[in-house]
């Protein structure tokens, strides 16, 4: 009786649950709505002269901004990714485990998380417009936006290898390898996974990145000559186009394409996540 009594779910935990639930499902719904939305009002709307390799009034191409946010991702990814997986690597495997400094990172990096994207913009345009000279430019958006996602670098990676269990760095410290060849033989591979999620978000947030653009790399709809120059990225494309009030169709078939992009990325990075996990298995 009493065995019957433990096994019996509680009423709290039948609440948390339904709670549980309730939020996956609203979360798929509301996620499930968007995405229809989007491709209802979008698709209708794609042509071949949104690709054409120039921009003008006529054809309001999007191609020049899907390749500046090409660019961006992958620069932007270039400067945060070695910067926050090297920091993480420190305070994991080097530095003593709940230290002052890793605290002080730690805390940092969750406040540097929550600061809003124009905070950062406004940084940028006064230190590399500014101060540097850079002018309006894609180094500029590209520097911001590595700034904004570092603290979520560190804080993925971080986590990633702290998952790791000690008993690989202890096998591997058995069999006479030392500690850096431990950390690339042994951790990163191991903490790979966790570490290309961390990419994704990033990959997701700067991709979708308005307001720190227009204060560093501008509104200009070409394709830059060189980095120094100015650029929009989709999102900011759309934003433009939606608030001249004369493009709003464009806006959405924009949408589109920046929908596909962010899924597409997303789903080649899950897919060498899991050969990774394989792999390692």
């Amino acid at each position: 009786m009493k065995m019957r009594n433990m096994l019996k779910p509680s009423p709290l935990s039948f609440f948390l649950r339904m709670a549980a639930y309730l939020a996956a499902l609203t979360t798929a719904l509301a996620a499930g709505f968007i995405i229809i939305y989007i491709l209802i009002k979008g698709i209708p709307y794609l042509s071949m002269d949104l690709f054409a390799l120039r921009y003008t009034s006529d054809n309001v191409s999007m191609m020049p901004a899907l390749i500046n946010t090409v660019t961006m991702i992958i620069m932007a990814l270039l400067i945060a990714v070695p910067a926050g997986l090297g920091a993480a690597v420190y305070m994991t495997e080097y530095a003593a485990r709940g230290s002052r400094l890793v605290k002080a990172v730690g805390v940092t990096a969750e406040t540097l998380a929550g600061i809003p994207s124009i905070i950062f913009g406004l940084f940028g345009y006064m230190f590399f417009l500014t101060a540097l000279k850079w002018g309006y430019s894609v180094m500029a958006g590209a520097c911001t936006l590595a700034m904004m996602i570092l603290p979520l670098m560190i804080r993925t990676a971080q986590e990633a290898l702290m998952a790791v269990p000690d008993a690989y760095r202890e096998g591997s410290f058995g069999l006479g390898a030392g500690r850096l060849r431990t950390v690339f033989r042994v951790v990163l591979p191991s903490a790979a996974p966790g570490i290309l999620a961390g990419v994704i978000l990033s990959v997701g947030r700067i991709a979708g990145e308005t307001a720190a653009l227009l204060y560093t790399s501008g509104t200009v709809a070409k394709i830059p000559a060189n980095l120094m120059e100015s650029g929009r990225t989709l999102a900011v494309h759309m934003y433009v186009l939606s608030s001249e009030g004369l493009y709003i169709n464009q806006a959405y078939a924009t949408a589109v394409v920046l929908l596909l992009l962010v899924i597409c990325i997303n789903a080649f990075s899950s897919m060498a996540a899991g050969k990774m996990s394989k792999g390692k298995a």
